[in-house]
């Protein structure tokens, strides 16, 4: 990734940090302050492809399961009542292993 480009990474995760709409000017405003360079197009481009998206969200999704990015998010936020459900979970996921050690163990190797 470019200098220029990782600047404009770094100045949209500050202004995503204080919770401050990610605008051209507020990142060229960011941008000059840190005393770095970059072509005119670069902030436009950030704002434009940042506007649709959360993110916050999406930095704490990342590398989730679409299934899993909602129950791994809301835990941490929810407190006590998401750890009922992590342990109801648990013990389902111990059962669907069950099953693989018995397809294993059939009498004959694969090469016998």
């Amino acid at each position: 990734m470019a200098n220029s480009e990782l600047a404009c990474v770094y100045a949209a995760l500050i202004l995503a940090d204080d919770d401050v709409a990610i605008t051209p000017e507020k990142l060229t405003t960011i941008l000059k302050a840190a005393g770095v360079e970059v072509e005119p197009y670069w902030p436009g481009l950030f704002s434009k492809a940042l506007e649709s998206c959360d993110l916050k969200t999406l930095i704490t999704t990342v590398g989730s399961g679409v299934g899993a990015a909602g129950a791994g998010g809301a835990a941490p936020a929810a407190g006590g009542a998401a750890a009922p459900a992590a342990e109801a979970a648990a013990p389902a996921k111990k059962e669907e292993s069950e099953p693989e050690e018995e397809d294993d163990d059939m009498g004959f190797g694969l090469f016998d």
